[in-house]
């Protein structure tokens, strides 16, 4: 593989489809304190007084396809970064970005979750004296010493995804005749909108026969699992992939509505139906319903939201900074609301919002502007949206002149 001479432009859409990933993952942890299903030790919270099938629903929903249109969509920015500014320079831009955030917000959040987790359980079981007897957990061993990744796991599984795509990308470009054949026959398959889902729909039913499993559960163990591993491997090799063959892009746009509106269907149709579905049968409508929904998600973010937005760039920039610090809030607003008589649907809702307001605030007031946000993001920058309007109109200035 040769490295591209020229630098690729600037993807608004696969910026916002990432951000808006990374946010949905807000969603999914507002609502499943107010679900039916029991999620045990990954989510050791019900509220006993407002639960409601939907919000089950919608975490099942947006757990079926969002974390792998986040690892597609890592493995191209991945590659973009390795052929483009070198592999040393890529390998560096991922330990400051992904490896040293991870450490630090895994020891920071931890305590605060513990916490969290401990005073809302307490209230939810109806203990009058949960708040003192939560502090008094603070002196426990091991309290500030990490257990287990939570939220964080995907950090933990995308460094060690990153790590092994490397090494498959040095070894490839020893072959350079093998490496435009996998070019050529991907960007093949790519243009083809049916052929594609059906494709890699085979590719990840595969997967699942050889993990021997119909789903795969987020680990948020230290210790590696095999199966969240390799599942998510092959999503970060089809965006790495997909980089090399970026000219193809637009092919996404064919039968995006359609690839999303059927993927939909399929997923609810197989949602109420669950139970009279076989191992084989579960693992091909799964494996259809995510590469139909990465499919059409991805052409509808290129179709409508290629042009630069400052608004969404702000959002995109804010998203990183929400997502680590909001699992905490997520946790502890429902046992204030817990006393409130409200649907189930609406205890969510009033979580997400005020999770979302607290996340972004913090982030406006402490984070754009400061050392945490050159930390995350590599700079600071300006809390006015016109600023980030101003910066792109000159880029693009630059670019014509050049």
């Amino acid at each position: 593989m040769e490295t591209l001479a020229h630098k690729t432009e600037r993807l608004h859409s696969l910026d916002s489809l990432r951000a808006i990933m990374m946010l949905l993952g807000l969603v999914i942890h507002s609502s499943v304190t107010y679900g039916i299903f029991e999620y045990r030790g990954s989510w050791p919270l019900k509220d006993p007084s407002s639960t409601s099938i939907l919000n089950d629903h919608i975490v099942f929903f947006i757990h079926s396809f969002r974390m792998q249109i986040f690892f597609v969509v890592s493995g191209f920015f991945g590659a973009m970064l390795f052929y483009e500014r070198k592999p040393l320079a890529m390998i560096k831009n991922r330990v400051s970005r992904i490896v040293y955030p991870f450490i630090v917000f895994v020891i920071l959040l931890w305590p605060l979750i513990t916490l969290s987790f401990t005073y809302t359980r307490l209230v939810f079981a109806g203990d009058p004296n949960a708040w003192a007897e939560t502090l008094a957990t603070i002196g426990t061993p091991l309290f500030f010493i990490p257990q287990k990744t939570w939220h964080l796991w995907f950090l933990y599984y995308l460094v060690m995804i990153i790590g092994v795509s490397i090494l498959i990308a040095f070894a490839i470009r020893k072959t350079p005749s093998l490496a435009r054949s996998i070019s050529k026959a991907f960007s093949w398959i790519i243009q083809k909108p049916v052929l594609r889902v059906f494709f890699f729909a085979g590719i990840t039913g595969l997967v699942y026969l050889i993990m021997g499993v119909s789903s795969v559960a987020t680990s948020a163990s230290f210790i590696p699992d095999f199966n969240t591993f390799l599942y998510y491997l092959t999503f970060f090799i089809v965006g790495w992939l997909l980089f090399k063959s970026k000219e193809h892009l637009d092919s996404f746009k064919r039968l995006d509505w359609a690839c999303s509106i059927l993927g939909t269907v399929l997923f609810f149709g197989y949602q109420l139906n669950v139970s009279s579905f076989s191992f084989e049968m579960t693992i091909l409508v799964k494996s259809l319903v995510v590469w139909l929904l990465i499919f059409g998600f991805t052409g509808l973010f290129l179709r409508y939201g290629s042009k630069h937005s400052a608004r969404m760039r702000y959002i995109s920039d804010a998203s990183y900074w929400v997502y680590l610090v909001h699992i905490p809030i997520a946790i502890f607003i429902p046992a204030l609301i817990f006393e409130w008589e409200l649907p189930a649907m609406l205890k969510f809702l009033t979580v997400l919002s005020v999770t979302t307001i607290i996340c972004f605030v913090t982030y406006h007031l402490f984070v754009r502007t400061t050392f945490i946000g050159q930390f995350l993001k590599g700079r600071k920058y300006s809390r006015k949206i016109s600023d980030i309007r101003q910066t792109q109109e000159l880029g693009q200035l630059t670019t014509l002149r050049s």
